[in-house]
């Protein structure tokens, strides 16, 4: 495993503790403890819990250090609305502007998607789909709305993250990816925009299975002895 895909891994420990529950809101997590429990040094904790700083799930605190914070369900679904919308408009622009380049590199993406999905591996898929994104905001050509997106999508991370291990979600997306291509890269900048923002949008039963899959997760945390060992301070 690459040093990147150790620290991806170990980020999303982090993170995946922090919206299943394993760690509460109000916890602080402390790097030295955190470092022993994982094994490594306390760079790449520091390092890990700056970026989850960045996306709102902690907060750095003058002598307290990272504090987990819980933005609740309401807001990640304010935060998943205006991504479909953005998300919608990249598509729409990309359709409209992309060139021959753009469309091979969201081909490839989507192939990639493809081969990760076939892995059933979901963690795989989410990065490949992270990509496939990223050249649709590319094939935008508009920079200050591909800086949102990526702004955006990064919060929202883990929760997409988790939403791909709802049933059937993985084989779904990739479905609606090869959809979103077509509509592309055949011009159809009103179809991609209603795709892409369907793709993302998370109302009724996306949302609640969302949040039933969160539940599920910290119900198993709460009651498994081996998820324990939260780090709190005082």
């Amino acid at each position: 495993m690459s040093e990147q895909s150790t620290f991806h891994k170990l980020r999303d420990d982090i993170e995946n503790g922090i919206v299943t529950g394993e760690f509460e809101p109000g916890d602080r997590l402390d790097e030295t403890q955190l470092a022993t429990r994982f094994g490594v040094s306390r760079t790449p904790i520091r390092e890990a819990l700056m970026q989850l700083s960045a996306i709102g799930l902690v907060e750095i605190r003058p002598r307290r250090g990272a504090i987990v914070v819980d933005p609740g369900p309401h807001y990640v679904f304010e935060m998943f609305d205006v991504m479909a919308e953005l998300e919608g408009m990249a598509g729409a622009h990309a359709a409209r502007r992309h060139s021959a380049d753009d469309a091979h590199v969201l081909r490839a993406a989507h192939a990639r998607c493809r081969d990760a999905a076939l892995s059933d591996d979901t963690d795989s898929y989410y990065y490949e789909n992270e990509v496939f994104h990223h050249a649709i905001y590319d094939a935008s050509h508009s920079g200050f709305l591909r800086e949102q997106c990526v702004a955006l999508h990064r919060r929202l991370r883990p929760y997409r993250r988790l939403q791909l291990r709802v049933r059937n979600r993985m084989k779904v997306s990739l479905e609606e990816h090869g959809k979103i291509v077509d509509a592309i890269l055949e011009g159809n900048d009103e179809l991609a925009r209603t795709l892409l923002r369907g793709h993302i949008a998370v109302q009724g039963d996306r949302f609640s299975d969302l949040v039933a899959n969160i539940e599920r997760l910290k119900s198993r945390t709460a009651t498994d002895p081996a998820s324990t060992g939260r780090t709190q301070g005082g």
